[in-house]
């Protein structure tokens, strides 16, 4: 079974556009879940936009990097 890793990420109104409220799951074997929170459907990461694509981007780089570190400790 794989481990999860859960991020809650609630965007800044600005203006008009209303502000997204959305639950990453990050699996450690590379599975991810996006929860919209407001409405409890699932999105793909083609819909994310803005501030949200920008969150999406760099937790999932954290993730690849903590798994590249513990890999390389593991087999060092």
């Amino acid at each position: 079974m794989a481990n999860c890793e859960n991020f809650r990420y609630v965007e800044p109104s600005r203006g008009t556009r209303p502000s997204k409220d959305l639950t990453f799951k990050f699996y450690t074997d590379g599975k991810l879940e996006i929860i919209d929170n407001d409405t409890g459907n699932r999105m793909n990461p083609r819909e994310l936009s803005g501030g949200c694509y920008d969150f999406y981007v760099r937790q999932r780089m954290a993730l690849i990097k903590r798994d590249l570190h513990a890999k390389i400790a593991k087999y060092a």
